[in-house]
């Protein structure tokens, strides 16, 4: 067995639903002081809802002056879903037809295990490297992430630190390991519509004012906007209705409010300030009464071509024979966090068809190349 899948099968063990870590980060932690890391870990959150964050920093022979390269992670897992519908247990790494199988087997405990034996090969191999090595990993990626890597990150702003380039290890890959890299995301911006009405017997409407009416035709002006027509790196804004409801749940009562939550998903093309305004613009043109609480989960992040990308992609190519495409889409990550603090931020990791489903796993024939493109990409930037 490969001390990568090794390392992995420990990891999936550690029962980590968010916002535990299972005792990951200890696990990963010990194995990183020996090579000369500095860990420090960071507690953030209330009391129940702790959430544990690890940063791990090994000085390159060049001191300050060398790239500090950052790799990145979560530790924690979305929960199980039905024990019942998994074929084994899902924190039993188990091996069935050339796949290991586990909560978090691609997203992302196979990232974590190969960055820190990709770690570890190239500190023995190259002890006085010139540049600096970094880990930051959070287990409060999964859950609402307001007290995980976006704690690190403050930290690390007030001690003036400055990373050059960082590798996310979310699962990006589609068909074969190497074939996607995401060199950017887009932002994510919500908002929870409650429009007010009267509410009143059915039979009755002229003694009564429904919110659902009321609002069907801005509804319908939201959804036939074009919100800009995205770039070169990013498609175009969408909006889209994930919730709505309205109404006592009683055929001859009609509500007093409507209550609808919706998502932007924007590109670089717009702003945060630029949406709300066109839809209170749009709400207040059909003269509704309504009250609106907007959330921003994240700012679009762009890496564009630079050293970082070049020094994957060729890692990429000379591990794997393939040419990866650098893509923008999916969700939201911790990227957008980091972006803050590092100019050249990427994610990179295994096949991602399994992730948060039902008999989540990898193929462990992509387990050692991961971490080869991880170590052949430090050898690429840090040396």
């Amino acid at each position: 067995m490969s001390r990568t899948l090794q390392l992995t099968e420990q990891l999936i063990a550690c029962r980590s639903v968010t916002p535990d870590d299972g005792g990951c980060q200890a696990l990963l932690a010990q194995r990183l002081e020996l090579l000369g890391f500095q860990c420090e870990t960071l507690i953030a959150g209330p009391e129940d809802f702790r959430v544990t964050n690890l940063w791990a920093l090994r000085r390159g022979s060049a001191g300050d002056d060398g790239t500090l390269l950052a790799f990145a992670g979560h530790t924690d897992v979305v929960p199980t879903g039905p024990l019942n519908q998994w074929r084994s247990d899902p924190f039993v790494p188990t091996h069935r037809d050339g796949k290991l199988y586990g909560r978090g087997a691609a997203d992302m405990k196979t990232s974590l295990a190969a960055m820190v034996i990709a770690i570890e090969e190239f500190v023995i191999n190259h002890p006085q490297h010139r540049g600096s090595i970094a880990l930051m990993l959070t287990s409060d990626e999964e859950g609402p992430a307001v007290d995980g890597t976006v704690r690190i990150v403050e930290r690390l702003q007030q001690q003036g630190v400055r990373l050059d380039c960082c590798i996310v290890g979310e699962p990006t890959s589609v068909n074969r390991v190497g074939d996607m890299i995401k060199n950017g995301r887009r932002g994510s911006l919500s908002g929870r519509l409650t429009v007010k009405g009267v509410q009143g017997h059915i039979a009755y409407p002229q003694l009564a004012k429904n919110p659902i009416h009321l609002a069907a035709p801005a509804l319908a002006e939201l959804v036939a906007v074009e919100w800009d027509r995205g770039n070169d790196h990013f498609p175009p804004t969408s909006w889209q209705v994930s919730n709505i409801h309205g109404g006592t749940g009683a055929g001859n009562v009609i509500p007093g409010e409507l209550v609808i939550d919706f998502n932007f998903r924007f590109s670089t093309e717009s702003t945060p300030a630029s949406l709300k305004e066109r839809v209170h613009a749009v709400l207040d043109r059909h003269k509704l009464e309504y009250e609106l609480a907007w959330t921003l989960g994240g700012e679009p992040f762009l890496t564009r071509t630079g050293s970082l990308s070049e020094a994957l992609t060729k890692a990429i190519r000379s591990e794997t024979g393939l040419a990866p495409e650098l893509s923008t889409t999916g969700g939201t990550s911790d990227g957008r966090f980091i972006a803050r603090i590092c100019p050249q931020v990427v994610e990179f990791g295994p096949v991602n068809a399994s992730i948060h489903k039902i008999d989540e796993h990898v193929a462990v024939a992509d387990i050692d190349p991961l971490k080869n493109i991880y170590r052949r990409t430090m050898e690429n930037l840090v040396l």
